[in-house]
């Protein structure tokens, strides 16, 4: 078809290109926010906010592999939404990836990031998947939709060229580093980092490292909080999900300790049963249901 040429009815359709079909709704639902803004307090009209994961995330390279760390809150505006999110996420065998900011973007990007990585493997004789690969196929993506897709990433994983962890921003810029934290609570993840990394650590003193940083986020940083979530990737290929395995705010213990009086339980014949009467039911047979043909 030639470019000239149309390809839509004039009568009955519109002519394609830009929509501006939406630009009194849109004018309006700016309207509400500014006016939510100048009262200084929450509007009965304002928009509901997508989930957001607040977040520390953490990934650091040792001696014979890779560590990543999350903690678990997930927020929407000033609420918990969600204590126990997870927000390492699976890429292929050897690569995962630590996702913040919108809970959503973070997720459908990680899996179809994926996805792309499992149909290459299958077109390539099923070899291991290179993290560099991963890293450039999330930073095309991300850099496409300039920024919208509100997803910050630490990338780590161990292919044949060694351990990788790379730093990648909504944009699209990335950074290849030996350690990295990304977040609201990252400063304070950070300043465990500068403290406490040297070169070729074992994994215990990695893992150790990590938990520290995630703890120093969640009680830090407002958005951050619950429990720490680490995994460990080897050189060997195989790796360790460790989840929840610290849980600082656990409140069972606090629970626990609360003796309350027993005169609140109500115990069996606190109420007295004056009349009871049990009917057996007589039970259906096929002669008490009604068949009706359909018509043809």
């Amino acid at each position: 078809m030639s470019e000239f040429t149309t390809s839509y009815n004039n009568a009955t359709e519109a002519p394609p290109g830009f929509s501006f079909d939406n630009i009194h709704r849109n004018a309006m639902m700016d309207q509400m926010a500014r006016s939510a803004d100048d009262k200084g307090a929450a509007s009965s009209s304002h928009l509901p906010q997508a989930t957001k994961t607040g977040t520390t995330i953490v990934g650091l390279v040792y001696k014979n592999g890779v560590v990543l760390g999350a903690d678990t809150r997930a927020t929407g505006g000033t609420e918990v939404v969600d204590k126990n999110c997870e927000k390492i996420h699976y890429l292929s065998p050897n690569i995962y990836c630590c996702g913040a900011g919108t809970a959503a973007d973070t997720e459908k990007t990680t899996e179809l990031i994926s996805s792309q990585l499992e149909l290459l493997r299958l077109n390539t004789g099923g070899c291991q998947s290179r993290v560099v690969t991963a890293c450039t196929a999330l930073k095309r993506m991300l850099y496409r939709y300039q920024g919208h897709i509100s997803a910050a990433l630490v990338l780590g994983g161990c292919d044949v060229n060694g351990p990788h962890v790379y730093q990648i921003y909504p944009h699209g810029s990335t950074s290849k580093l030996t350690y990295t934290t990304m977040g609201s609570g990252s400063l304070a993840a950070m300043s465990v980092f500068e403290t406490g990394y040297v070169d070729d650590m074992s994994e215990e003193e990695a893992v150790e490292l990590v938990k520290r940083a995630i703890l120093a986020g969640i009680f830090n940083d407002l958005g951050s909080g619950s429990n720490v979530d680490t995994l460990v990737i080897r050189m060997d290929g195989t790796t360790k999900m460790d989840r929840n395995c610290l849980k600082p705010n656990e409140s069972k213990p606090l629970r626990d300790a609360i003796k309350r009086s027993d005169k609140l339980n109500m115990r069996s014949g606190t109420t007295t049963i004056l009349n009871s009467v049990f009917k057996p039911h007589g039970g259906a047979s096929l002669a008490d249901v009604t068949v009706t043909e359909m018509e043809n």
